[in-house]
């Protein structure tokens, strides 16, 4: 990531037609701290710098969010249900893993490699006893790169509202939307 200078930063800024004080409102810093930085007196924490590089970006407009790239179908299976019907779905969508889901809320996940280690005849058995941990949760309005970063270590990201699964996110889908 190139980090822009004092100067993309007030350049950007007036090209949007931002005053120092608006821009502080949105990235949650001070005025004070955005003159100094495009006058180049301060070199700002990178925390700083991306909030007030997020703020610019949601004035343009170019800020995908987790509701953006969301599939709000979820295929998920309940922690009663058999390890049968949990493999049973997932050859049927063509899967490789499911979210398991108790009234809405994400409690684990379930994939094939999960039921290949559980051993032999689990069919029969609750989803709950050969099930992984859950996957990771955002909010509707995370950023792309919140998840972004999370898929680097996560096979599919939940999206909830309230508590409640309300959309499911795979690397497949942030391909497809920034593609």
């Amino acid at each position: 990531m190139e980090l822009p200078t004092p100067q993309d930063l007030r350049e950007r800024r007036t090209a949007l037609g931002l005053t120092q004080s608006s821009l502080a409102d949105a990235a949650g810093v001070s005025q004070p701290l955005i003159a100094r930085i495009e006058g180049g007196d301060v070199d700002p924490r990178l925390s700083t710098l991306r909030r007030i590089v997020t703020a610019l970006d949601e004035a343009e407009g170019d800020v995908v969010r987790s509701e953006d790239l969301m599939n709000e179908t979820v295929i998920s299976v309940a922690p009663d249900d058999s390890v049968r019907e949990a493999i049973d779905l997932m050859e049927h969508e063509a899967y490789s893993q499911l979210p398991v889901l108790q009234n809405g809320i994400p409690v684990g996940s379930i994939s094939q490699g999960d039921v290949i280690r559980a051993g032999n005849d689990v069919s029969n058995l609750p989803v709950s006893d050969v099930m992984s941990e859950s996957f990771p949760t955002v909010a509707r309005d995370a950023t792309v790169d919140e998840v972004r970063n999370l898929l680097d270590h996560y096979k599919a990201i939940m999206v909830t509202q309230g508590g409640e699964t309300v959309g499911i996110i795979t690397e497949a889908d942030l391909a497809a939307q920034l593609s």
